[in-house]
């Protein structure tokens, strides 16, 4: 009985060898649409039963009973655990003594087709690696083919939700999540932490991919940028191409009229996305300043309904015009050139206004991606999707002032831990002053809410003048306009103040080593 892994080895396939793993989910359906004589195919459990497959992986040994002799006709390779589940749980008994008692893995071993591997839920068998699937056999198939080297994997059948493909419609009743879940979900962030930690290229057949984010900034916001970018990627369970717009390489000229000219250096930005993608398929527009919770799949397949672009609107009955800091952009259906938009705005055909507010270089927008994808200054841990963090002046990588902002931290130390960001990065932006240097220090000492941190902490700040401080002022700018201004000290002046004041004046009274413990104790 061969190891999946040394049997890999000996087959030789091509370094762009492509893997599609088929599961029982609805878009099982769609396989007939695509060509996949072209992928290295691998079924999940009952799947093979409606599939020839070059590999079946199997992890319940029920499931072998059930397929009896279809399997053999069906699958050319059978792959399982080295201790098979029965009924969900790790069996006690190993393959090669299964084997012996068991006529259809008998003569799959006796013909050179039944592979073995190493899942994490039982005991390994030295000198190989060890696989890991937390929820659900996806992730077992998609982990191993990567560890194997696959870089690109597809799928079909792999959808959430708590259903089958009506392929399976008698198992619904002896399958279906019989493993005790609720739904198929949990699957997708040990999918997207396997694409983080890899590196692999994933994403279903039947989808658009990859992901396309395009994030308006300038070098000064990169830190910003990067997290951003990690919260994405550690949420995804499709593969993600974030792109900061300032380094693509496109020139924005100025309009000539002071009140037409770009309130922040990244004002336009957005407007070259079309030109970037060649003016194909469709993109995500967000700012810099946010940080996301949930799985960018599911904003990825928000259906256009003949729009050119999707924006956020305002919850309830808020008559707040669509707001187009997160937009997703049909760029096959945008002719936008950043020259001719200028032109437009020199030659009074257009106002700022009208280009920023209303964004009249559109003809089709639709207010129609969720509130929770572009959440103000607001956060619930069950509803948000995407935080913004809109007031610059508090935003947490310049300022200890944010309510939200050990949030922010928390991702921060959590893509240092994973080698997506150095402290030496960090080091550098401090040293640049973009942004505030007692980043390093709660870097350090992994203290993630500002409230605990002693007064020598705040006092590394003391110095330090946020970039946006020292940009050439244009009056119009929310950065400058002292209305404006007024409105984002009001907002931040609310309950979340209160309670930062009130904790730091317990903080200020409790004993610093008490202060550190409790601090220590939320990691």
């Amino acid at each position: 009985m061969q190891s999946f892994f040394d049997w890999f080895k000996q087959e030789n396939f091509p370094d762009n060898l492509s893997g599609l793993i088929l599961g029982k989910g609805p878009s099982f359906s769609k396989r007939r649409n695509f060509d996949i004589s072209k992928y290295l195919t691998m079924s999940l459990n009952h799947a093979v039963r409606e599939q020839p497959v070059k590999l079946a992986h199997i992890i319940d040994l029920d499931v072998i009973d059930h397929l009896g002799g279809i399997l053999e006709t069906n699958a050319e390779f059978v792959v399982m655990p080295w201790h098979p589940h029965v009924s969900n749980d790790p069996g006690q008994a190993n393959l090669e003594d299964i084997v012996n008692c068991h006529s259809i893995l008998q003569r799959l071993d006796k013909a050179n087709r039944l592979l073995w591997y190493n899942l994490g839920s039982a005991k390994a068998r030295e000198g190989y690696p060890v696989i890991q699937a937390r929820f659900f056999s996806a992730e077992a198939a998609i982990n191993l083919l990567a560890k194997a080297g696959v870089k690109t994997i597809r799928s079909l059948g792999i959808d959430g939700g708590s259903t089958y493909s009506s392929a399976f419609d008698d198992l619904k009743d002896k399958t279906l999540l019989a493993n005790g879940r609720q739904n198929f979900d949990a699957q997708f962030q040990e999918i997207a932490m396997t694409i983080l930690r890899t590196g692999i290229d994933y994403a279903p057949l039947d989808a658009e991919s990859p992901i396309r984010v395009f994030v308006a900034a300038t070098e000064a916001q990169m830190l910003a940028v990067k997290v951003l970018e990690f919260s994405i990627r550690k949420h995804t369970s499709m593969s993600v191409v974030v792109t900061p717009i300032h380094r693509a390489g496109l020139d924005i000229p100025l309009p000539r009229d002071p009140k037409n000219q770009p309130r922040t250096p990244f004002s336009f930005q957005r407007f070259l996305i079309p030109q970037l993608m060649n003016w194909k398929g469709r993109a995500i527009y967000l700012d810099s300043d946010m940080q996301v919770f949930r799985d960018m799949r599911h904003l990825w397949s928000y259906p256009m309904n003949g729009a050119q672009i999707l924006a956020a609107r305002e919850p309830g009955i808020s008559k707040r015009r669509p707001q187009f800091s997160v937009m997703m952009l049909d760029c096959a259906a945008l002719d936008w050139n950043i020259a001719d938009i200028v032109k437009a705005l020199d030659g009074n055909r257009l106002t700022y206004e009208q280009l920023m507010w209303k964004m009249e270089v559109a003809d089709r927008i639709r207010a129609d991606i969720e509130p929770s994808w572009n959440s103000l200054e607001r956060y619930d841990e069950k509803i948000t999707c995407l935080l913004h963090y809109t007031d610059m002046n508090t935003q947490p990588w310049v300022s200890l002032k944010n309510g939200l902002g050990h949030l922010w931290m928390r991702d921060l130390f959590e893509a240092i831990d994973a080698g997506f960001i150095t402290r030496e990065y960090v080091e550098e932006h401090v040293r640049q002053s973009w942004v505030r240097p007692s980043l390093l220090y709660q870097i350090d000492r992994r203290f993630e809410d500002t409230v605990l941190l002693p007064k020598l902490a705040r006092n590394i700040d003391k110095e330090f003048i946020a970039p946006y401080c020292t940009l050439p002022q244009n009056p119009s700018s929310p950065w400058q306009n002292p209305l404006a201004s007024g409105r984002a000290l009001f907002r931040r002046f609310g309950s979340s103040k209160i309670k930062m004041k009130i904790g730091r004046s317990i903080a200020a009274r409790l004993p610093r080593a008490l202060v550190r413990a409790i601090s220590a104790r939320r990691h």
